[in-house]
């Protein structure tokens, strides 16, 4: 939730630009030396109209961080659980190799001492991504390829930990066609092997 208002309503219309050039400041010099001046001057606005939406940076990041949790993954639906999953899997290489990715690694660090950031961040990309793993194992169990009960299970959490040990673990490059091995080699021989789709 945001916490400030006043003065004269905002323009809708800049919020994009400004949390854009939040998540740039935040992958190019971290939230110590983030300051509410450079991300007036990388959004092109004046500090007015920054401080008409947020009093503090921690406010600022933190707004930010939920408003983008929202939109980083909306899982396909194509009527089939190899393609959706493979659709959600590269879905969320790119947003791991783009800004809201650059800006998590630079935010890791940084959270626990802010109990604001850590509150938004509770639901961070990773939160997102697993119900987004619901979505499209429900719509599985619909057409009969999965049996019931999958989705929130070791499972289910097993297809994602892959890609988020290599991004924020080990730090090696995560890319579709890592995507395609984690599908082929864990995630179909997995779910097989749990009573999921036949080969």
């Amino acid at each position: 939730m945001r916490s400030s208002r006043g003065g004269r309503p905002r323009d809708p219309s800049r919020d994009g630009v400004i949390r854009a050039a939040i998540m740039r400041l935040l992958a190019d010099v971290g939230y110590g030396a983030l300051t509410m001046d450079a991300v007036a001057a990388e959004a092109g606005v004046g500090k007015a109209t920054i401080y008409r939406r947020w009093r503090t940076k921690q406010d600022l990041v933190a707004d930010t961080i939920t408003e983008l949790n929202a939109t980083t993954v909306t899982p396909a639906d194509t009527g089939s659980l190899e393609t959706d999953l493979r659709a959600l899997l590269y879905a969320i290489v790119d947003v791991i190799n783009g800004p809201i990715g650059a800006a998590t690694q630079a935010l890791l660090s940084t959270v626990p001492h802010h109990p604001r950031l850590e509150e938004a961040f509770g639901d961070g990309p990773v939160g997102v991504w697993r119900r987004a793993f619901e979505q499209v194992f429900g719509r599985a169990e619909a057409r009969g390829e999965l049996r019931p009960g999958l989705a929130g299970t070791v499972t289910a959490e097993a297809l994602m930990a892959p890609l988020v040990q290599r991004w924020l673990i080990i730090g090696h490059p995560v890319t579709r066609d890592y995507a395609d091995e984690v599908l082929t080699d864990v995630a179909l021989p997995l779910l097989r092997a749990t009573g999921g789709p036949t080969a």
